[in-house]
């Protein structure tokens, strides 16, 4: 839920040109640029509130809203809850997303990203011609490693967790210092992989696995040490230990809801133990994990959305609402599918990326899901992400991202991994950071980065309650 008041908009020569007060109603207070309320929004004396789901304004389209003519300026108050259980979203936006024209401004709360909770609480301003880069720009390579498990922003930063899987060798945390230069933040575990990460009560937690490397059709890591731990990063190459997992070997997946810090633990590589079924935890605070059950098939990663937590599994298409305690309530199976990797919220509806077919599914309710393409000749797509007012999603086996136009039509917008003599390339993870689309590849191990349009990031989490937004075009 998000609460708006006192949005206006204005030329660079001073001049105001629209000014919607949202106090008891959505008139433009000095012109007659009047919104029309659409779903939950609910106007109170000083303020409008969004539900969350359906709720949200619209300006009809005249030539002086036509913004990109010239410079421009935005301004708001907005609040958001201290605990939240939801994307955030769009705060005000004017695009056209079939010819990439116009401009957004969006709060970015990504979780499903794979293995990442990517973008927690940060600010992108954006516009938008149609214009983006050539070719994907190389960020180097964080360490020796041969897959990017997670990106995440955090106080500023990109964060890298890897997979390293010699034999003398742990997976890392690197942070990306530019250019192609990484600083390494340590190797908490003996596990040869630092999968899930994710921004937590301010702080940023990492867990480890034991990945094969098996499923990449890759040699098996010598490293057979287990994961199942999660750690708190404590600056430098520190970390705090808060806890073993039960008797798990991996923790795939972490994502904060409604104040709570879960993990998804449903990984076990080549060396697979049985039963198959690894469920979710919740943190309970120093080095204690409560299970919140299994239904049935592993739930790896998670997703958050519209007040719910979902968890994703790498059996029978399984994709799963938590209902509490150990209960769980199947929305699945998603169709043609056994693998979901991944979720992203797009136009208020998640959208979920599966193996074999290569395609995303729309969900639109119960055992209700719709097609929305196969990506190329893809199996497999993997990390997600809305960027600058479009769905990107990473591949496998070429490790391209494609853009979604709409109706079925994904186009492709770089391969990002050509490592020769090998079967499956993966592009695996997402996150939005410096205005830019960045991904993390297998199994080169390389991070690169795509601009499309021109943007800026607030690369910190917005802090609760009431905060002044300005954007500017200039």
């Amino acid at each position: 839920m998000v609460w708006l008041v006192f949005s206006s908009v204005g030329f660079a020569d001073d001049q105001l040109i629209a000014h919607w007060k949202l106090a008891s109603d959505a008139r433009d207070s000095v012109g007659q640029h009047h919104a029309i309320q659409h779903g939950g929004v609910d106007f109170q004396e000083q303020c409008a509130v969004f539900d969350g789901i359906d709720g949200w304004l619209e300006v009809p389209a005249v030539d002086r809203l036509k913004l990109g003519r010239q410079d421009f300026s935005l301004a708001m108050w907005i609040h958001t809850a201290r605990q939240l259980d939801d994307v955030l979203g769009d705060v005000v936006t004017c695009y056209d997303p079939e010819t990439r024209n116009g401009f957004n401004l969006t709060l970015m709360n990504y979780s499903g990203v794979t293995s990442a909770q990517s973008n927690w609480r940060n600010l992108l301003f954006g516009i938008d011609a149609g214009q983006i880069d050539s070719e994907w720009n190389d960020c180097g390579r964080p360490g020796t490693n041969q897959q990017v498990k997670s990106l995440v922003v955090y106080r500023g930063g990109l964060y890298a967790a890897v997979w390293e899987p010699g034999k003398d060798q742990a997976g890392h945390v690197y942070r990306y210092a530019g250019g192609t230069r990484w600083v390494d933040c340590g190797s908490p575990d003996p596990a040869n992989a630092m999968t899930g990460m994710a921004v937590f009560d301010g702080r940023l937690y990492a867990g480890s696995e034991l990945y094969s490397g098996g499923g990449s059709s890759l040699p098996l890591s010598p490293n057979e040490n287990h994961g199942g731990r999660v750690y708190r990063y404590e600056g430098g190459t520190r970390w705090t230990d808060v806890g073993k997992i039960a008797d798990v070997r991996s923790v795939s997946g972490l994502a904060s809801f409604q104040g709570q810090l879960y993990a998804g633990t449903g990984t076990t590589g080549a060396w697979r133990d049985s039963p198959r079924t690894r469920g979710m935890y919740r943190y309970a605070g120093g080095d204690q994990w409560v299970s919140c059950g299994c239904p049935g098939t592993r739930i790896v990663h998670l997703s958050v959305h519209n007040g719910s937590l979902f968890g994703l599994s790498y059996d029978d298409g399984g994709f799963f609402r938590y209902l509490g305690g150990t209960r769980w309530e199947q929305l699945g199976p998603v169709p043609d599918t056994t693998q979901v990797y991944a979720t992203a919220v797009y136009q208020g509806q998640i959208h979920a990326a599966t193996w074999p077919t290569g395609s995303v599914f729309r969900y639109e309710g119960p055992q209700q899901w719709t097609h929305t393409g196969r990506l190329g000749q893809e199996k497999e797509v993997m990390g997600m992400a809305v960027y600058n007012g479009k769905l990107y999603a990473g591949t496998l086996p070429l490790a391209r991202v494609y853009r979604y136009d709409g109706e079925n039509r994904w186009v492709s917008t770089g391969q990002l991994d050509t490592t020769p003599d090998v079967r499956y390339r993966r592009a695996w993870v997402t996150a939005v950071y410096d205005g830019k689309l960045f991904c993390g590849v297998l199994p080169s191990g390389r991070v690169r980065s795509l601009e499309a349009g021109k943007s800026v990031t607030y690369d910190h989490a917005l802090q609760p309650g009431w905060r002044h937004i300005a954007a500017v075009r200039n």
